[in-house]
């Protein structure tokens, strides 16, 4: 059976989660992850990595962009702790460079780019024309249903309780995938109220972009994490952020992958608010290697 944590809980456990420490000048400790196991969700370093970034910039200007690259998995067992370098303070814009350590040893790089809000030429791409939130299941739902066919040792993780509720436009089957094409759509957004805090809002998108992005150039393939047939991990995540947005509101992430080889596949993903505008673009290229 899942947990039955409320979703307020849920909430304030990755608010908690994204409360960076102050150490020291520049250096931050991030919280762990209650009833975390093993690898470290990279979504979550990278959200903490802004976090940290964030708390040096100050209110005026704003965060636009990162690029952030994993050299190490992450160690549940053991605190994560972020440095800060402040690498240019201009008038316009500002840049921040944080290391993520953990034993001693770096596990992510991440350069975040701010800027003063100031108007200009617009354009976007057009929002694709898929259901709306209210009419689709939740991936909540989807999984307590197969669960009989979880296996043991991934049914904790599986069917745990997850802060960010995702409403899949076409549920995957994680057991018997068929290949398909790349693409996938879905709505998500924060399982409770979030308090009028931009930054927040910008890092739990953040955390949350990592998600369901690497499946994307396995679609093609028929084969999943769950098949066990396959060893993935992310090598890289950017993100750019374009308009303002509230993550507990309904959010459009729609994500595809021109390309995969070399056990590598690259994805990409376009988060649009309900309304139609684009508020963000992911890229991101992961390992795909198949198990001998």
């Amino acid at each position: 059976m899942s947990d039955q944590k409320s979703p307020a809980d849920l909430v304030a456990q990755l608010t908690t989660l994204l409360d960076m420490e102050e150490i020291d000048t520049d250096l931050y400790r991030g919280p762990r992850n209650p009833g975390g196991i093993g690898r470290v969700f990279g979504g979550q370093v990278v959200a903490q990595a802004l976090q940290a970034a964030q708390r040096s910039i100050g209110d005026d200007k704003i965060a636009h962009s990162l690029h952030a690259y994993f050299m190490r998995p992450g160690d549940e067992d053991h605190p994560i702790i972020y440095r800060v370098v402040r690498d240019f303070e201009g008038r316009s814009f500002a840049n921040r460079r944080v290391i993520a350590m953990q034993k001693g040893q770096p596990i992510l790089n991440m350069t975040a780019s701010f800027q003063l809000p100031s108007e200009g030429l617009h354009h976007q791409e057009k929002m694709p024309d898929v259901p709306m939130p209210e009419t689709l299941r939740s991936e909540r739902e989807l999984r307590d249903e197969v669960q009989e066919q979880v296996p043991e040792k991934f049914r904790r993780f599986f069917l745990r309780a997850r802060p960010i509720e995702i409403r899949p436009v076409a549920p995957r089957n994680w057991f018997r995938p068929e290949p398909s094409e790349p693409v996938q759509h879905s709505w998500f957004r924060v399982v409770g109220p979030l308090p009028n805090d931009p930054a927040l809002h910008r890092a739990m998108l953040t955390y949350a972009s990592d998600m369901a992005l690497l499946g994307t150039c396995m679609l093609p393939h028929g084969v999943s994490w769950m098949t066990g047939k396959v060893q993935t991990a992310s090598l890289d995540h950017a993100l750019w952020l374009h308009e303002p947005f509230r993550f507990d509101e309904w959010l459009l992430y729609s994500t595809d992958s021109p390309w995969s080889g070399h056990s590598r596949g690259f994805n990409r993903g376009r988060i649009y608010a309900r309304d139609g505008r684009l508020v963000a673009s992911v890229a991101q290229e992961g390992l795909i290697r198949l198990k001998g």
